[in-house]
């Protein structure tokens, strides 16, 4: 039986609510507009529906858990201003909402399997 048009529909707008807000979280990190990282539950909160609701769907339109997407996305930026600043780690870990930075460094380093000095100082030795 095939899934109705309503519900697809519904699907993606929440999928793409969900990657707006954050988009806008990171953003706010980043500016300094707010010092503390979403769970879940707060995208949930903010787009007023369910976190497992929220989960589910993440999960079925990206294949991935909302968790990973934000984890994802931070990496991402930490790998991006560790490339483009002379920030420090510790600096670099405050930004994207880590004020301790080992907490920092142990979430790069089992997102990435190195630290981000190591990942900054094999970006140098590539140029």
């Amino acid at each position: 039986m095939p899934i109705p048009e309503k519900i697809l529909s519904r699907k993606d707008e929440i999928t793409t609510q969900f990657m707006q807000l954050v988009d806008e979280h990171v953003n706010d990190l980043l500016q300094g507009r707010t010092e503390i990282r979403y769970k879940p539950s707060d995208f949930a909160s903010r787009m007023h529906i369910a976190p497992i609701h929220l989960t589910n769907t993440i999960k079925l339109t990206l294949n991935t858990s909302p968790c990973e997407v934000m984890e994802d996305r931070i990496v991402l930026e930490a790998q991006k201003m560790l490339d483009d600043t002379v920030l420090s780690v510790a600096d670099i870990g405050n930004h994207l909402g880590f004020p301790e930075p080992t907490n920092f460094n142990r979430f790069f380093k089992n997102m990435t399997g190195i630290t981000p000095l190591q990942y900054r100082k094999n970006k140098i030795l590539k140029y």
